[in-house]
C-alpha cells in the first residue's frame, strides 16, 4: 500500500465509513446541493466505534465535522483536482483492486477452497495408465482414445495386473520403469481433473476413464493416509560415484562422517566441509521445507519423515543419488482452514479449477442480462477466419461498413460488429491451440460475449452493490480531500517560512524544554563492563578511551550516549533521577547503566529548529481551522433543523 493510500485510509476512518441503509431525507444543503440523512447516519454510526474523542460523538459536533468535510470536497471539485491525471489513475487502480472481489462467483470459489483444504488433509498413493490424446483432437481421435482406455479398464476388472498393463500399454514413458506408480501426492500436485479422479476413487479400486489435457487416464488408488504435513531438514550428502568400484570408498567416508557426528562434532560444520550438495552445504546442509511427494526420492522422503524429534538425525541411508545423513530441524503441522484459506485461494486462481469459477460467473451473467446476439453478423465475422489464422496474421477487410451494426446488446449497451472484428484479431495469438477451425470460431464468439458481459457487469457495480458504491464514493472524496489538504495546508505549513516563524513567536511558550541533564550514559547487558566504565569515569578517562578499552575484537560490550536528556527519556533507566556526578549502577530490564551527570540545565524555551516538528504540526492545525472558517463564508449552507431533530432522536435510540 502506498503512503498516500495508507494516510487516506486513516483519513476516511475518522469519518467512519460504513454501509447501513436508512431512509432518505435532506439533512443540509451546500450551495443548494442536497446531502441526505442516510449517508450522515451511516458514517456517524461507524464513527461512534472508531473515535476516541467523546466530543466527536456529540451529534452537533459531528455534524460540524461532516459539513466541513463536504465543503472541502466541494472546494476540491471547484479547483478541478478531480481532473488531475494522477488522481484519475489512482482512482482507477483502486477500483480495479476493489472490483476483483465482485467479478468472481464467490460461492463456487468458497466451495473450491473448502474442497482443496479437505483434500489437503489426506495423501493418495496411486498409479495410472495414460492413453494420449490432444485436448483439441478431432472427435474421431478422441473416441478412439476413449475406446482404448475403456478396453484396458475391462481387462483390469477381469483380473489382469494393473502394473503389467501400465508397463505394456501406458503412453506415459515413465510407466516402463515404475509400472505407472506415482507415489503419494496431495492437493494441487496433479492437474485438477486427475486430482478429482484420484480423490473420488476408493482405496483398492480403479477409476472410470478420466479426461485431462494430456489424454485419458485410469487411476488405481493403492493407499490413503493422513497428510504428514511438512518438515524442515538438513542433510550431508555424498554423491553416488560414476565408477562402481569406488562405492565402498564413499560408504566408508559417509560412515566416518556419521562417527564424527556421534563424537559430538556439529552437523552444520560437517555439512559445510564434506557435503557434495553444493547448494545446501554452505547453509549447514539445510534444505527447503518438504512435503510428501515433493522429492524425487521416496527413500529420502520416508527416512526424513520417520525422524521423531528435532535435532535427531538418521544413520547413513542410500538413495538413487548417493548417501545421506538427514537431520530433522523442525516439524510443521498442518494449518487450520482459516490459516490456509488465503494461500489456497491464490493457488486456485493459478490452477485449472479456476475455470470453474469463471464458467459459473459467465452462466450467472448470461442468465442475469439475457444478451441479444446478431447471429448473422457473428457468422459474417467468423467467415473471415480460415486455416491461415493459425499461421498468418489476419487482415481485416478494407471496407467494414457491413459490420458497423449492433452485434451484441446487453441491457442498454450496444456493441458493434467493428469491435468483434478487432476482437478476432486480438485473439489470434491466444487461441493458436484451439482446433479444429469450427471449435475455434465457436470459442471466439463465446469469449467475446463473456468478456463483454463481465465488462458491462464491472461498469455497473455501483448500481448492483450499494456497499461498492459507498466505498467508491468515499474513496473518491477521500482522495480529493488528501490532494486538497496537501495543496492548501500541508505544503504551505512546510514552505511558508515567514508564517511558520510568526506562528512560533506568537506561541513560543508552548514549546519548552523540561529540566535536562548534560550527561554521559553507558549501558551493557553485562554488569562487569558497566563497573569498569564507572571506574574509568571516576578516573576521568575519555569516552574514546573507554570504548577502545572495552569494545575489542569487533565486539560492542559497552554503549555510550552523550548529550542532553530530559527526565523520563528512554535513554535513561526508569528509576534514575537527574543529578550531577557519577551515579551508582542501575538495572532496568536486561541492561545495566552508569550515568555521569555534568550539569543540570533548567527549563528553557526551545528554538524554532528544536521544536520544528511540533510547530509545523500545530501550524497545520491552525491553518486548517482558519481555512474552514473561510470555506463557511465561501459556500452557502443550510441545515434542516426539523430533519436534524429526527436524526438525533433516531441515533439516541
Amino acid at each position: 500500500m502506498s503512503i498516500k493510500r495508507f494516510l487516506l485510509v486513516g483519513l476516511l476512518s475518522v469519518l467512519g465509513l460504513s454501509a447501513t441503509a436508512q431512509k432518505k431525507q435532506v439533512l443540509f444543503t451546500i450551495d443548494d446541493k442536497p446531502y441526505y440523512t442516510d449517508d450522515f447516519v451511516r458514517v456517524y454510526n461507524k464513527n461512534l466505534d472508531l473515535v476516541k474523542d467523546d466530543s466527536q460523538k456529540d451529534i452537533d459536533n459531528y455534524l460540524d465535522l461532516y459539513l466541513a468535510y463536504k465543503m472541502k470536497v466541494n472546494k476540491a471539485y471547484d479547483l478541478g483536482l478531480d481532473k488531475n491525471p494522477k488522481y484519475i489513475k489512482e482512482l482507477e487502480s483502486y477500483r480495479s483492486q476493489l472490483s476483483k472481489n465482485y467479478l468472481t462467483d464467490t460461492n463456487v470459489s468458497e466451495q473450491l477452497i473448502r474442497e482443496a483444504y479437505d483434500r489437503s488433509l489426506k495423501e493418495i498413493k496411486a498409479a495410472h495408465i495414460l492413453v494420449l490424446v490432444d485436448e483439441n483432437a478431432t472427435p474421431q481421435d478422441t473416441l478412439k482414445a476413449y475406446q482404448k482406455i475403456k478396453s484396458i479398464r475391462e481387462r483390469i476388472l477381469k483380473g489382469e495386473d494393473f502394473g503389467k498393463l501400465a508397463q505394456e500399454l501406458s503412453e506415459d514413458p515413465s510407466a516402463k520403469e515404475n509400472k505407472g506408480d506415482l507415489g503419494y501426492f496431495s492437493v494441487f500436485r496433479m492437474v485438477y481433473p486427475f486430482e478429482n479422479g484420484a480423490y473420488t476413487t476408493k482405496k483398492g479400486e480403479v477409476s472410470e476413464p478420466v479426461k485431462t489435457r494430456f489424454g485419458y487416464h485410469l487411476i488405481k488408488v493403492n493407499d490413503i493416509r493422513d497428510n504428514r504435513g511438512e518438515i524442515s531438514v538438513a542433510h550431508i550428502m555424498l554423491s553416488k560415484p560414476e565408477n562402481p568400484e569406488k562405492k565402498n570408498e564413499v560408504q566408508d567416508k559417509i560412515n566416518t562422517i556419521y562417527q564424527k557426528l556421534q563424537q559430538g562434532e556439529k552437523f552444520e560444520d560437517l555439512a559445510n566441509q564434506f557435503s557434495e550438495d553444493k547448494s545446501s552445504a554452505p547453509k549447514g546442509g539445510k534444505l527447503a521445507r518438504i512435503a510428501s511427494g515433493q522429492l524425487n526420492s521416496i527413500t529420502f522422503e520416508n527416512a526424513a519423515f520417520a525422524i521423531k524429534n528435532a535435532g535427531d538425525y538418521t544413520k547413513p541411508i542410500e538413495t538413487e543419488f548417493g548417501w545421506h545423513i538427514i537431520k530433522l530441524l523442525e516439524k510443521h503441522p498442518l494449518k487450520t482452514f482459516e490459516e490456509s484459506k488465503a494461500d489456497l485461494e491464490n493457488k486456485i486462481k493459478r490452477d485449472e479449477r479456476s475455470r470453474r469459477i469463471a464458467e459459473s460467473m459467465n452462466r450467472r451473467l448470461e442468465k442475469k442480462y439475457n444478451p441479444k446476439v446478431n447471429k448473422e453478423l457473428f457468422k459474417k465475422g467468423t467467415d473471415l477466419i480460415s486455416d491461415e489464422y493459425y499461421e498468418v496474421p489476419i487482415e481485416l477487410p478494407e471496407s467494414t461498413d457491413e459490420f458497423n451494426k449492433v452485434i451484441l446488446t446487453i441491457e442498454n449497451k450496444n456493441i458493434s460488429g467493428i469491435e468483434f472484428l478487432n476482437f478476432i484479431k486480438s485473439q489470434q495469438n491466444i487461441l493458436q491451440r484451439v482446433k479444429p477451425l469450427a471449435k475455434l470460431k465457436e470459442t471466439i464468439i463465446e469469449n467475446f460475449i463473456n468478456e463483454n458481459l463481465l465488462s458491462y457487469y464491472d461498469e455497473n457495480l455501483e448500481n448492483e452493490f450499494v456497499e461498492f458504491k459507498h466505498i467508491m464514493d468515499e474513496y473518491k472524496e477521500g482522495l480529493l480531500l488528501f490532494d486538497l489538504m496537501e495543496k492548501e495546508i500541508w505544503q504551505k505549513a512546510q514552505t511558508d517560512t515567514l508564517g511558520l516563524e510568526k506562528f512560533y513567536n506568537a506561541n513560543k511558550n508552548n514549546y519548552k524544554w523540561n529540566q535536562r541533564l548534560d550527561a554521559i550514559i553507558a549501558s551493557s547487558v553485562n554488569r562487569d563492563f558497566v563497573e569498569q566504565t564507572q571506574k574509568f569515569l571516576k578516573e576521568e578517562k575519555s569516552v574514546d578511551f573507554i570504548k577502545k578499552e572495552l569494545n575489542k575484537d569487533a565486539k560492542i560490550n559497552i554503549m555510550i550516549d552523550q548529550g542532553y536528556f530530559e527526565q523520563g527519556s528512554s535513554s535513561l533507566p526508569k528509576n534514575y533521577t537527574l543529578s550531577k556526578g557519577i551515579s551508582d549502577i542501575y538495572k532496568d530490564g536486561d541492561y545495566y547503566y552508569v550515568i555521569e551527570g555534568k550539569e543540570i540545565v533548567p527549563s528553557s524555551l526551545k528554538t524554532l529548529e528544536e521544536a520544528r516538528g511540533r510547530v509545523v504540526s500545530d501550524y497545520q492545525q491552525y491553518l486548517e481551522e482558519h481555512w474552514i472558517d473561510s470555506l463557511k463564508k465561501e459556500f452557502s449552507y443550510k441545515v434542516n433543523e426539523k430533519v436534524l431533530k429526527k436524526v438525533k432522536k433516531q441515533l439516541k435510540k
